[in-house]
């Protein structure tokens, strides 16, 4: 579906002004975050990819302006411009996978006045949102020192198609595999599970429920030993895995209770009956800093399952992003107010090797020995590349991560590389500051 109805009402009131005033000529947005949540030393990209599908897409069907026609707030006229509205603009980005800080465009958007506002709360919901997720994945991804990890988070996100959102935001940040298998099918990522406690409940006992999944699931069979007595359920699947011959790839799973004592528990049954290739997986409720002091106080834990805390970024459900017009008519633009001012012009972010400091420029400009990171994406309304592998945004981040300050990567007090304003941007926001006060050159 088009989906511009998937928008807050003043976007609308706002274009069909513009419309009937013929204010169409091009605008520039950016988009970006205004402060990093406590406890976050970096974000990491991710939601582009939906941006641009969408942007693609975009426009008002039959259903969209019926609606709008029985509000009775649009004439005929706006109804008819909203008919011929399509996205025609250009769209600059960092790439999904990098990490991005405070104050840094993560898109811009260049198009008619109409249509770069109009497409406002559709990019801060998918931006805002993925971004959020992703970089909480990313925290998890350090916190497991290369254990693996199993996206759990469907049941509990604010929706199916958040869910979605959120398994493959977890690919890109690094994660090995998702319970969600729609997520699975659309962005290839491999699908994992074990079982539920229902399933043990089902049967007459422990041993019963592991024969019986074993044998319709030989290949890896995944054993929950917590619903009664988690010795008792090691034990059990100790006793089934020997009368089967079971092999490589079979693990207990733990999900309740004292993880560490636990998983030590676990492990020295396990080894005792020759049985050390058997892995321990590990989950409920479970983030980045459980997931950290289990590996600090030395749980034999060799894979995570994370789902609640991850699926809604707990700690940080929102992130403040903001979509601010900064030229319009080839003219920059910028607000001034208390907490709330932004910096004219279209711009440009830019980035050394060794993240000594990233600096923010003006889109026309260059920094000796610094990296642009936006890049065009779209033009025209037309995206310039297909959508590209997950393991595209995977290795930026891997990339990224490695030679990220330690300071940013701390779980808990990080400290954000700084970010600073190029030269000529702070020339130009005095100055265009100074015209747009009251004595100045336009009032």
């Amino acid at each position: 579906m088009p989906g511009a109805l998937a928008t807050d009402f003043y976007e609308l009131t706002m274009a069909a002004s513009y419309l009937r005033r013929g204010l169409d000529a091009p605008a520039t947005f950016s988009l970006f975050v205004r402060a990093l949540p406590p406890q976050r030393g970096f974000l990491v990209a991710a939601g582009l990819e939906d941006c641009l599908a969408k942007l693609a897409g975009f426009g008002f069907d039959a259903e969209d302006l019926a609606f709008l026609a029985a509000d009775g707030r649009f004439t005929a006229a706006d109804l008819e411009r909203f008919a011929a509205l399509r996205f025609t603009g250009d769209v600059r980005a960092i790439p999904e996978g990098r990490i991005v800080l405070a104050g840094e465009p993560l898109l811009e958007v260049t198009a008619p006045l109409a249509e770069a506002q109009l497409v406002e709360t559709l990019l801060l919901n998918q931006v805002t949102f993925q971004t959020a997720v992703a970089s909480k994945a990313a925290r998890c991804r350090l916190a497991a020192r290369g254990r693996q990890l199993v996206e759990f988070g469907l049941r509990r996100t604010h929706g199916v198609e958040a869910g979605v959102a959120v398994a493959r935001c977890c690919a890109i940040a690094g994660f090995d595999a998702t319970s969600n298998v729609e997520a699975a099918r659309r962005h290839g990522i491999p699908a994992s599970g074990t079982m539920a406690h229902s399933y043990v409940q089902a049967f007459p006992g422990e041993p019963e429920a592991f024969a019986a999944f074993a044998a319709d699931f030989p290949g890896g069979a995944t054993f929950l030993v917590d619903t009664y007595d988690t010795a008792g359920g090691v034990r059990a699947a100790i006793e089934v895995i020997e009368a089967m011959g079971l092999g490589e790839g079979v693990a207990v799973r733990l999900d309740s209770g004292d993880l560490l004592e636990l998983a030590t528990t676990a492990r020295t049954l396990l080894d005792a009956a020759n049985l050390g290739w058997v892995t321990i997986i590990a989950s409920g409720n479970l983030d980045e800093l459980a997931v950290d002091r289990l590996i600090r106080a030395g749980a034999p834990i060799d894979a995570f399952g994370i789902g609640t805390r991850l699926g809604v970024s707990a700690d940080a459900p929102f992130l403040d992003t903001v979509y601010k017009l900064v030229e319009v008519g080839g003219q920059p633009v910028l607000k001034l107010s208390p907490g709330k001012a932004t910096a004219p012009g279209p711009k440009q972010v830019f980035r050394s090797p060794t993240f000594a400091g990233d600096v923010v420029g003006l889109a026309d400009e260059a920094v000796a020995g610094l990296e642009p990171l936006l890049v065009p994406v779209m033009t025209g309304g037309r995206r310039l590349h297909p959508p590209e592998p997950l393991a595209a945004a995977r290795g930026r981040l891997d990339a990224e991560l490695s030679r990220l300050p330690a300071a940013a990567r701390r779980l808990e007090g990080p400290v954000a590389p700084s970010v600073a304003w190029s030269p000529r941007l702070q020339a130009l926001a005095a100055r265009r500051a100074t015209e747009l006060r009251p004595g100045g050159d336009e009032r």
